[in-house]
């Protein structure tokens, strides 16, 4: 078997170039979904329900178009007609659901529209993400995956950084930030329009500058004709080794907190740091959603996320430096959840910044640590099939959290009250604290 010539990293970094985009659009519907509906009128006790459809579309996209595009050949390549078709189809969403509240519709239909527009968001936006790894594993050799995924994080998270500040900075130069009732405001609307132009402008460069090995060189470096053992998905889970379930464990308890943290921080920071003035709406106390406070607070919870950002590339310094990556992970973890529970405390919009710094200490560990733990347990085939349903317990656990966290929140809320939202997030906090207590029965090897 021939092996994968070095690359230039010029090269590595085409094939990745594209994820910038890709995550600026995944960063704009994680920092700004909750305004979104809020805006269009949902009741903070259904907000979760919204959230549902991200990780159910990743658990059932990302295994299918890798599957599919295992067995595409065409003259455009193997994987880029995947990321191309979908980041076109984002390109065409992120221009629509921003208006969902514009088109004169009743608030209902509004948020069905706006519902369909997430569901064909975060199907596109999986399928655009998914070619970028296999690209790596197709055209890359051993010694460089370390450099290749490492650009690959650096455009991630300068990604996640655009997408965060888009609606600040809009904002802050003048667009409008606030919008009658049911209505978007332009500081969004106009931070999706640049996004998916930069997202479109991204995947056009990687698909013109990185050409994939055709069928008969690709089969050189990856032979075709090496027998594996065929045994089905449900035969290597009941085979799967113990650290698969015990890594599982931790996993479920930090998505779910995460779950809660993309879902109820805009609502905890409005009523919390920016004093956001509330009204009776069918009965129940709710936050103005047209008040100035509220979009404001909206705009800071992307400075928030996008602190949480550079919180967690510093930390992923600090990380290598422990002796045990069990270590690593309980220490991140209680950091996270310290940062978690202060958000009940803490008033200042300033000081918040220190709660999200200590967030993006559990979301290194969580980005970082669970893959490490569970690549070093698995040994012969089906190492990528593992990883594949390894994706299931980032999925899975969001999709619980989406699903209980209204009932949740109800049980929280006193009748007439506004909805503590804040609560919702000390839960995210106990999580991560029990989610560190189970990183003691995993067996590292």
């Amino acid at each position: 078997m021939k092996q994968i010539p070095d690359q230039p990293f010029i090269k590595l970094f085409n094939i990745s170039f594209g994820f910038f985009g890709v995550q600026i659009a995944y960063a704009l519907q994680s920092a700004n979904i909750s305004r979104i509906f809020s805006t269009l009128g949902a009741d903070p006790h259904n907000l979760s329900y919204f959230w549902i459809l991200p990780p159910l579309m990743g658990i059932i996209v990302q295994p299918f178009v890798g599957a599919w595009s295992d067995r595409t050949w065409t003259r455009f390549g193997r994987r880029i007609p995947y990321l191309f078709v979908g980041a076109l189809v984002a390109v065409l969403v992120m221009c629509m659901l921003p208006n969902a509240g514009s088109f004169g519709m009743a608030a209902g239909t509004a948020m069905a529209f706006g519902l369909l527009s997430l569901m064909f968001l975060d199907t596109s936006i999986n399928m655009a993400m998914q070619p970028f790894k296999m690209m790596v594993g197709d055209m890359v050799n051993e010694r460089q995956k370390g450099l290749a995924y490492s650009i690959q994080s650096f455009l991630c998270n300068a990604g996640s950084l655009a997408g965060y500040l888009f609606p600040f900075i809009f904002a802050a130069i003048g667009i409008s930030n606030v919008a009658p009732e049911g209505v978007i405001p332009d500081s969004v609307i106009y931070s999706f329009y640049i996004g998916a132009f930069i997202l479109i402008l991204c995947v056009v460069y990687t698909s013109v500058k990185v050409k994939e090995y055709p069928p008969a060189e690709y089969n050189e470096y990856h032979p075709v004709g090496e027998k594996e053992e065929k045994v089905n998905m449900w035969q290597l889970l009941v085979k799967a080794p113990k650290t698969f379930w015990t890594v599982g464990l931790v996993q479920f308890f930090c998505w779910a907190a995460f779950m809660f943290m993309w879902t109820y921080t805009n609502g905890t920071v409005a009523a919390g740091a920016f004093d956001a003035p509330t009204l009776l709406k069918d009965g129940a106390c709710v936050l103005d959603t047209t008040s100035t406070q509220y979009q404001d607070a909206a705009d800071w919870v992307g400075i928030l996320f996008a602190v949480q950002a550079v919180g967690s590339v510093l930390w992923a310094v600090v990380i290598p430096r422990f002796k045990s990556y069990k270590l690593a992970y309980v220490v991140s973890l209680v950091l996270g959840g310290i940062g978690f529970v202060s958000l009940q405390f803490i008033h200042d919009q300033y000081v918040l910044f220190i709660s999200f710094i200590l967030i993006g200490c559990a979301w290194a560990a969580m980005l970082a640590l669970p893959f490490t733990l569970l690549t070093n347990s698995l040994k012969g085939g089906h190492v990528g099939t593992y990883l594949g349903l390894f994706n299931g317990t980032i999925c899975v656990p969001q999709i619980v959290a989406a699903s209980l966290g209204g009932l949740i929140l109800h049980a929280f809320t006193t009748q007439g009250e506004l909805a503590p939202e804040s609560n919702m997030l000390v839960l995210a906090g106990i999580f991560l604290f029990i989610g560190a207590v189970c990183v003691h029965i995993i067996k590292e090897k």
